[in-house]
């Protein structure tokens, strides 16, 4: 059925007058400015290591979800359990899912229930402008769940009315359709999307029944007003899925199953001119069911979850002689009700017996000086959390940028900070799990160094970076007591991960200054981590010391013709783990697209050479995925 929405949609194309039709643009890189401190900043002035997907790149990138984009980003994590970003864990460094901040334009949408929630996003692919990617602590400009990383999403944003419907359709039944529309009035611009993928699944259970199977849906409302003085947008999104979760959470049981709602709405202002004040506010609301056995309650009763996060921000900053001032404070809320976490409420309500609230408060500021080639930056965040009893700590960071060259920098930063542990790790004792309500906050120093070179089409950045980890905390299992013992929630004393990261990337039509080159760009990156985990011999680790050792990725994207383009992404992946499944493995993904300028039609494939992986656990990784779909974009021109 979907090829034939997709003849159709082909066909309206055709017969559309010519100034009705809008082609896709990009941006050069050092153009962008990324949010890695509270203020932003231009990509090529930054003072941290930001990796951006650009619209290029995510236009070229043979993945159809945020998730899966996600894993061509060297400094990132991304192990899945279930495909197309059913279930998914994402973490930087050699951190764990739990350590990193998702942002969506600025707004932390992290989940303090689990990180297996936080990659939840409201947001369809095609709504996405580019991804930044911060690596490192990011507590001085995000909060407390940034302790390795953040990853901020920015949706587009493009001045014009327009329209757009996306069809797809491939291996295991899978289907995805999204639309979009946006409009532009005399002093706004409001756009909304909503999409729907679903799939039988690439694997089935000892029944010969479906058990990795899902159906997702998401929709999303952005708008914004330009207004005397100051920039108001506003932003609402959620995000509804099931899926079968096979093996996830427990190799004893095959037929698994999780139901997820996220809902997410904020405002925030902008103001203009010398004063720059920012304030925010935004609520995400959650919901979770997890089947053991599934729709089968009476074999095992349900784990039922829900969060609400309310939360503001402020910050103000100014520009002097003496270079850039930011000051700010924070208060975030977050509660939970749950069969299972938390203490006994006195007003339990149905299946809801448990549950928890706890409250962070923040303070900050921050100064940058740029010189002549020297940018330097240093900051101080204050932290209280009622749901901790160590009282009111104190993060600091400082950052410098040295230009050496027009084209060649050098920097080196220190960063200190931190996490509270979430509701998942302090009372999940249920299903062989064993966790403590008394986990103390997770600590973190990181010191890193660099070299970047940038130039017209071409950027070069070697990295050197050490954490220093203190109460880590990790899932572990005691061997010598069988496969049976339970897994218990601890800090671990200290945890030292030593890491390089090299990336190369070359734009071809800048460097020959020929528009139409045959190769429009290649991307290399190389990875290694080593860690030393001061922990108890005899004992295994679920998540935070298995690590990515080895990482390669590489990406070329090709011009064949006029309108026809191909991707091919490679990633090399060696994991340090104790399980006898996960090996190192390589993975071939390519694209084929032909583009006129109001449709692109194109052929993606995933896991080209249909290797064998694992990523976590036991769970099998699909094969050789095919998807082939159309999207038609109508944009209004301005006059």
């Amino acid at each position: 059925m979907a090829k034939y929405f997709s003849y159709a949609a082909v066909l309206l194309l055709m017969l559309l007058p010519a100034d009705k039709l809008a082609a896709q643009t990009y941006y050069v890189l050092d153009s962008v400015s990324v949010t890695a401190a509270r203020l932003p900043v231009p990509l090529h002035k930054n003072t941290r290591t930001v990796a951006l997907m650009d619209s290029l790149t995510i236009a070229s990138a043979p993945a159809d979800n945020i998730n899966d984009l996600l894993k061509y980003a060297l400094g990132v994590d991304v192990r899945q359990r279930g495909a197309m970003g059913m279930q998914t864990d994402i973490s930087m460094r050699g951190g764990t899912y739990n350590q990193i901040a998702i942002l969506l334009n600025g707004i932390d949408i992290s989940d303090p229930q689990t990180g297996h929630n936080s990659a939840d996003f409201p947001v369809n692919l095609a709504d996405i402008d580019h991804i930044e990617v911060l690596e490192g602590p990011a507590a001085r400009g995000h909060g407390a769940s940034s302790m390795v990383g953040a990853i901020n999403i920015v949706t587009k944003y493009s001045g014009e009315s327009s329209a757009s419907l996306n069809l797809e359709g491939g291996s295991f039944m899978y289907g995805n359709a999204a639309a979009s529309a946006a409009l532009k009035g005399k002093h706004s611009y409001n756009t909304l999307s909503a999409g729907y993928q679903r799939s039988d699944g690439f694997n089935r259970n000892a029944g010969g029944g479906l058990n990795s199977d899902f159906s997702a849906f998401k929709t999303f409302y952005h708008g914004n007003a330009d207004l005397p003085g100051v920039t108001l947008g506003w932003q609402a999104g959620a995000s509804l899925k099931d899926f079968g979760s096979s093996t996830f959470y427990s190799p004893k049981y095959d037929d698994q199953f999780e139901h997820t709602f996220k809902t997410f709405t904020a405002i925030k202002a902008e103001g203009k001119g010398a004063l720059h004040f920012s304030p925010s506010i935004y609520w995400t609301h959650g919901e979770d069911r997890f089947e053991l056995f599934r729709a089968s309650p009476q074999k095992y009763p349900f784990n039922y979850h829900k969060t609400n996060v309310a939360g503001a921000d402020f910050h103000l900053g100014f520009d002097s002689r003496l270079g850039r001032s930011t000051f700010g404070a924070g208060a975030r809320h977050e509660a939970i009700r749950s069969t299972n976490l938390g203490e006994p409420l006195k007003d339990p309500q149905g299946v809801y017996v448990r549950g928890l609230a706890r409250t962070a408060y923040t303070a900050f500021t921050e100064h940058s000086v740029t010189l002549d080639r020297l940018t330097a930056s240093a900051g101080l965040t204050a932290a209280f959390n009622t749901g901790s009893a160590e009282g009111i700590k104190f993060y600091p960071g400082v950052e410098l940028n040295l230009r050496l060259t027009d084209a060649l920098r050098i920097y080196g930063s220190y960063n200190a900070s931190y996490r509270m542990p979430t509701f998942t790790e302090l009372y999940y004792s249920v299903g062989g799990h064993k966790a403590d309500p008394n986990l103390r906050t997770e600590k973190l120093h990181a010191f890193e160094g660099g070299l970047k070179f940038l130039d017209r089409g071409v950027r070069a950045v070697a990295t050197v970076y050490y954490n220093r980890g203190h109460d880590i905390i990790d899932w572990i299992q005691d061997v010598s007591a069988g496969d049976d013992s339970p897994w218990m929630s601890v800090n671990h004393t200290t945890l030292d991960t030593f890491g390089q990261e090299a990336t190369l990337q070359l734009s071809f039509g800048e460097l020959t200054g020929k528009r139409n080159f045959f190769v429009r760009s290649v991307n290399l990156g190389y990875s290694h981590i080593s860690q030393d985990k001061d922990t108890k011999a005899g004992f295994r680790s679920l998540y935070s010391m298995e690590y990515i050792r080895h990482r390669i990725t590489a990406q070329a994207d090709f011009r064949i013709a006029e309108g026809f383009t191909a991707n091919v992404s490679f990633r090399y992946v060696d994991r340090a783990t104790s399980s006898d499944l996960i090996k190192p493995y390589s993975l071939l993904d390519a694209k084929l697209s032909y583009s006129r300028p109001a449709f692109e039609v194109y052929l993606r494939a995933n896991n080209l050479l249909n290797k064998e992986y694992y990523d976590f656990g036991d769970i099998p990784q699909p094969g050789l995925w095919f998807m082939a779909g159309v999207r038609v974009t109508l944009q209004k021109r301005g006059e």
